[in-house]
């Protein structure tokens, strides 16, 4: 069996306060792919250190802004390879993306970690995501290509900040005109699920709406499931035929949460 975790943190070291740590080691992942990390290296292993994930190898890529972004993939084998910078510019040294290739019981396999910008309607920080989103297409593109010729298989995780369908977003009549739920930016998700990707979450979470996996720490969101699905675990078909559950690990209430997303935990089997 093979286990893997994607979770938005919300900074690693407020995790740790609120108790996140300790439920990624309860949840015994094999593999984990943190977002929003917001750590130096030196901080990230001081916060793993006295945690039941000080046994995990790490691969971490810090923003250069200390205090955002940054995504790190822990996992229980040591990496065969790492790549914290690959050819496509916009998704290197941003602490947006890392990648390690991973020996597993179901053989080897890329995993990704990715933290897309959430971006604002008419302003640089959109003309930024738009960008990251098509230095990610032709990343995809590449390491499908390499893992075919391989025979091996990729698992994209992490928060792509953007909602797939209506079905992703309880308001979605209303943030139709938001960063999050743009056609321009859905379109890419929906041409990798309906190619060459498979949307676990969505596949394994049945019809919708939701399983949501953010909720706004501010108002009544949390309490009424006004939330969006934008944390996701996209595989390759081989790997995704092995899946077998998607669970989001949202908290019982509002005072447990230690993050404003929830964890996704996808679970495969021979």
């Amino acid at each position: 069996m093979l286990s893997i975790i994607t979770a938005n943190v919300n900074g690693i070291r407020a995790a740790e306060r609120r108790g996140g740590l300790d439920w990624l080691g309860v949840a015994n992942a094999d593999v984990i792919c943190l977002q929003e990390v917001r750590a130096t290296h030196e901080q990230l292993h001081e916060a793993l250190r006295e945690s039941p994930l000080a046994g995990y190898f790490v691969a971490h890529v810090p923003a250069p802004d200390l205090g955002r972004a940054g995504v790190a993939i822990l996992s229980r084998s040591k990496p065969v390879a790492i790549r914290e910078s690959i050819k496509q510019a916009d998704l290197g040294g941003l602490g947006r993306w890392v990648e390690a290739d991973i020996q597993t019981p179901l053989g080897l396999v890329t995993v990704a970690s990715v933290y897309v910008h959430s971006g604002e309607a008419g302003t640089q920080k959109q003309v930024d995501k738009m960008a990251f989103l098509v230095a990610m297409e032709k990343r995809l593109k590449s390491l499908k290509n390499a893992a075919a010729k391989a025979g091996s298989n990729v698992v994209i995780c992490g928060d792509f900040n953007v909602a797939r369908a209506e079905i992703d977003i309880k308001n979605w009549k209303g943030n139709r005109d938001k960063a999050g739920f743009l056609p321009e930016e859905r379109e890419y998700l929906n041409r990798w699920s309906e190619t060459d990707w498979v949307d676990l979450g969505r596949v394994l979470g049945g019809e919708g709406p939701g399983p949501y996996t953010w909720w706004s720490w501010r108002g009544k969101g949390f309490d009424t499931d006004g939330g969006w699905r934008i944390d996701y675990v996209m595989a390759t078909p081989g790997l995704a035929a092995q899946a077998k559950t998607a669970i989001v690990g949202k908290a019982p209430t509002y005072a447990e949460r230690w993050s404003d997303h929830a964890p996704l935990t996808v679970t495969f089997t021979k």
